[in-house]
């Protein structure tokens, strides 16, 4: 089956998206010199709205306008960061992924002007961040410290930082080097320091299920360990209705020897109480694993932990 000749991919616009767009056509153009691609920037809600995400129905905020161009054909394939993709609920009908590319480191920086470390800092900095999982785990490891909430892609961020709106950021390392800015990072934090969020450093490759031609063309970026990890993920989240202001984390790794393994993390806001859970697949599938660790969670109370947090 030939590829396509054009390829049209629609992504959200903020520049950090056009840079995954421009990643996934140079990986495109390599493996189907003969193919044209196209960028069709959509706005989504997620870009649009400055308040807390849970007021615009969080759910799906930076992927709905994006599906919506696939299903109407005005795109061929869509661009998203798998840890946008709401997991508690199946992709929109008539849409597939067709491929996961392979992983981008899954942990967070710290963005300090002077350079210090998230142990130098002192008390009352502020932090700049408006994500659930990442206050919890501060809350819990540095009480001294203070979040600010910020949002916004990650280079309005940093002109936040820079006209003092906060003292100090916490940012994806995947997302800073995408935007070719890994130059400002102060500190990467450990996963066990701020353990990453589901889907983190993933981009994943999403078509119309009847593409077969389409989907049979791009399934070769794909990256077998990084599919089994969002795999397990995916259904770690799914079997715990997380949605995204839920205090979840959590990363699947492949062992050297080629084994998954599923860390998890549920906690409260506030960061007093933190449940985790760690497994290993053995013979178990991913999407087995995934749903394993979910059920020690739950057993350990997170079910009430994730349904007292509103959205």
């Amino acid at each position: 089956m030939s590829a396509p000749e054009l390829i049209r991919i629609v992504s959200r616009d903020s520049p950090m998206a056009l840079a995954q767009v421009e990643r996934v056509r140079a990986e495109l153009a390599a493996l189907h010199p003969g193919t044209a691609t196209e960028v069709v920037p959509v706005k989504t809600t997620g870009d649009k709205w400055t308040g807390a995400l849970a007021a615009v129905e969080g759910k799906g905020a930076f992927t709905k306008e994006v599906d919506a161009a696939l299903l109407d054909g005005s795109a061929d394939l869509a661009v998203h960061c798998v840890k946008d993709i709401p997991a508690d609920r199946p992709l929109p009908a008539g849409t597939a992924f067709a491929a996961f590319l392979k992983r981008d480191d899954v942990r967070d920086a710290l963005v300090h002007p002077d350079g210090l470390t998230l142990d130098e800092l002192p008390a009352g900095t502020r932090i700049g961040t408006s994500s659930v999982r990442r206050i919890a785990q501060l809350a819990a490891s540095h009480p001294h410290l203070e979040c600010v909430p910020i949002r916004g892609n990650a280079n309005s961020r940093l002109d936040k930082l820079a006209a003092g709106a906060a003292d100090a950021l916490l940012l994806a390392v995947s997302g800073l080097e995408r935007i070719g800015r890994p130059d400002v990072i102060s500190e990467i934090l450990s996963a066990e320091t701020m353990c990453p969020p589901i889907g983190a450093g993933i981009l994943a490759l999403q078509c119309r299920e009847g593409d077969t031609a389409l989907i049979e063309s791009v399934s070769a970026l794909g990256d077998p360990a990084t599919h089994r990890e969002a795999t397990a993920e995916r259904m770690f989240l799914h079997v715990l209705q997380g949605h995204c202001n839920s205090p979840i984390a959590g990363y699947a790794s492949t062992e050297g020897n080629g084994e998954l393994a599923l860390y998890a993390k549920v906690f409260t806001p506030d960061g007093k109480r933190i449940l985790r859970a760690h497994e290993w697949a053995g013979a178990l599938d991913p999407a087995t694993l995934g749903t394993s660790v979910a059920v020690a969670l739950l057993r350990q109370g997170a079910r009430e932990l994730i349904d007292g947090i509103p959205h």
